[in-house]
């Protein structure tokens, strides 16, 4: 059987690009697995389908080694579990060199010249997928600066609030009613109560 493994590291990046790859390389879609996730390890749950599937003399297309992942041990760790422990095959559309189909009928020399391509990929994803962490730590640091904040606004009391909040503590209104009169959630709501009681409100 031939599969194929696409991977983006978020929900809001598109898999085009490597659907298209593997498409063209003749996979069924019924034989392609999606992943939305980071590439820092491999529990991921359409790569765990994927493994428990495949078995010996089977084909994983991949479009580039960093959509395999980018943590170098984790990468080499996953390839030995494939291609020697499970005997199915990886073949990395970007870079023929890593097809491990041919890999078992080279000689020795080339064997070795292809192990040490795969641990420099490897190293190279990992190596992008820290500096992508540093420029992103950079970039809030900068934010920060400028007087960006990040995470949800604080949502400020409607001008009803104090009036609906006795009415809640006295018993004459739910707290869904009264969340409905301010026109917020109840757990805003609640939220805002648990507050005040802390205040001693």
């Amino acid at each position: 059987m031939r599969y194929g493994y696409i991977r983006v590291s978020t929900k809001e990046q598109n898999v085009d690009r490597q659907l298209t790859a593997i498409l063209n390389v003749g996979i069924e879609m019924d034989n392609i697995y999606i992943d939305k996730a980071s590439g820092k390890d491999f529990e991921r749950k359409s790569y765990r389908k994927l493994i428990k599937r495949i078995k010996e003399n089977d084909d994983i297309y991949v479009k580039s080694i960093d959509r395999l992942g980018r943590n170098y041990d984790e990468i080499i760790k996953e390839w030995n579990q494939i291609t020697k422990r499970i005997g199915a095959n990886i073949i990395v559309i970007d870079f023929p060199l890593l097809d491990t189909r041919e890999k078992r009928d080279k000689d020795i020399t080339g064997r070795f010249l292809s192990d040490i391509v795969l641990q420099i990929l490897s190293y190279v994803a990992q190596v992008e997928r820290e500096n992508i962490r540093q420029r992103q730590m950079e970039g809030i640091i900068e934010a920060r600066k400028r007087g960006v904040k990040f995470g949800r606004p604080k949502r400020n009391k409607p001008d009803n609030y104090d009036e609906v909040y006795k009415l809640w503590k006295k018993g004459e209104l739910s707290l869904r009613k009264a969340a409905k009169k301010l026109n917020v959630s109840p757990s805003m709501f609640s939220k805002w109560i648990k507050k005040d009681s802390k205040e001693g409100l």
